[in-house]
């Protein structure tokens, strides 16, 4: 299995680099995937993003779907993708360290 290092911790990832082991997540594993997405500086709305898909996996044990996602952040879907640019699946799901949501491209 594939490994990423960044600021001294490793972290298994799978073929397309989302954290292989949900319990592994980690600020630093923000960071990396920050930069990874080409965010310059994490803002209060991209955590919050991030806390509402960890707790909606929490509770679910799968990603929100993106109209659940938006509803549940209270922002709007074109801004999440402007908050996260290669998307709510790709970009804001793999920073919180959720798996590959199920057709994700």
């Amino acid at each position: 299995m594939p490994e990423v290092e960044f600021n001294g911790e490793k972290f298994g990832v799978d073929e397309d680099g989302f954290i292989d082991d949900y319990k592994s997540w980690s600020e630093n594993w923000v960071q990396y995937c920050k930069k990874e997405e080409g965010i310059d500086e994490m803002t209060e709305e991209h955590n919050k993003v991030i806390t509402v898909l960890r707790e909606y996996y929490e509770k679910n044990g799968i990603a929100p779907m993106v109209r659940v996602l938006s509803k549940v952040s209270g922002f709007k879907l074109k801004h999440i993708y402007e908050l996260f640019p290669s998307g709510p699946g790709k970009g804001a799901c793999k920073m919180a360290g959720l798996p590959k949501p199920t057709g994700c491209v």
